[in-house]
């Protein structure tokens, strides 16, 4: 496993990190989130993202009992807030009494005293950026996150929030979680060049594409399978990114390597990015991911998955 600094802080995180949407506390069982969060770690991964969102706070309870069994210090755990964890308009957003009410649930959950790294999981028009800013930064000198960071933030609103801390004398943020995959490049124009000027470190989420960088769409669509039961998807498989997936298939086969693999190793490789997020529904899944971390992927390959890029 390989290690990259987080922008300009001091956390370091192995460059693939094990996230728990749809998976932990969720499809899979108590003992069978135990044993993939054990085999993350086992393969070097300390990098374990998650939301209060996730299953209802279940993600962060499993995680929470496996951390008991763990040296803190050894794991980096995520958090992330805004999404409603309540009927009342203040189990929401981005407001001072929402961030330090789910803060304080977070770490109930996690039987920790602090998060790692605490994102802001949207953008919230309703509360003034800075009341946001001040309540992250109030949790830094609390104690509660060593840092925190923002997800599927627009590159305007990332730019404001480091003017708005630098001028304040607040904590900036020193990471940004978009959607960024193959088939997704749209981050490339604005927002990874933005994080790069703001020394930010890019955390990208779905690097599979929802599952179409997988290799399982590249005949029929399986039964059972994502597509089959998500629209969306369906329609995507019939159009041009469901076309670029099945190039993609054919050029890992003739690599030999796993698409799934391929697809994190195109990301590591992009600049900026500092860690992908992948979920993994089983140990054997987890480790044929986990080849992406020493993939090298050749000059002619990478042309080649730059022509099949549908989104860019």
């Amino acid at each position: 496993m390989k290690y990259r600094r987080v922008g300009r802080g001091e956390l370091e995180v192995s460059v693939i990190g094990l996230g728990g949407w749809r998976t932990l506390g969720d499809k899979l069982t108590e003992q069978e989130s135990l044993a993939l969060l054990d085999a993350a770690l086992s393969a070097g991964i300390n990098l374990f993202d998650l939301a209060n969102v996730y299953a209802g706070g279940a993600a962060e309870a499993v995680v929470g009992r496996w951390l008991q069994r763990q040296s803190r210090d050894r794991v980096i755990v995520t958090s992330k807030v805004f999404w409603p964890m309540g009927p009342s308009p203040d189990d929401r957003g981005l407001g001072r009494r929402h961030i330090f009410a789910a803060v304080d649930a977070t770490l109930r959950r996690l039987q920790t005293d602090y998060v790692d790294l605490y994102f802001c999981h949207r953008e919230d028009p309703k509360t003034p950026l800075l009341e946001t800013i001040t309540a992250m930064s109030d949790l830094v000198r609390e104690g509660k996150i060593r840092h925190w960071g923002t997800s599927m933030w627009r590159p305007k609103t990332l730019v404001r929030a480091q003017l708005i801390a630098r001028s304040h004398r607040l904590v900036p943020p020193i990471a940004e979680q978009p959607s960024y995959n193959l088939l997704e490049r749209w981050v490339e124009r604005f927002v990874v060049p933005t994080c790069r000027v703001s020394g930010m470190g890019i955390f990208p989420y779905s690097p599979l594409a929802e599952g179409l960088l997988t290799g399982k769409y590249s005949g029929s669509v399986p039964a059972g399978s994502r597509a089959s039961e998500v629209a969306f998807l369906k329609a995507q498989l019939d159009g041009a990114k469901g076309a670029a997936a099945r190039q993609f298939a054919r050029i890992a086969s003739d690599m030999g390597v796993p698409p799934s693999a391929l697809a994190l190793a195109w990301l590591l490789q992009r600049p900026g990015v500092t860690s992908v997020l992948m979920g993994a529904s089983s140990v054997l899944q987890l480790h044929q991911n986990l080849a992406a971390a020493t993939l090298e992927i050749p000059v002619t390959v990478t042309k080649q998955l730059d022509a099949i890029s549908v989104a860019r």
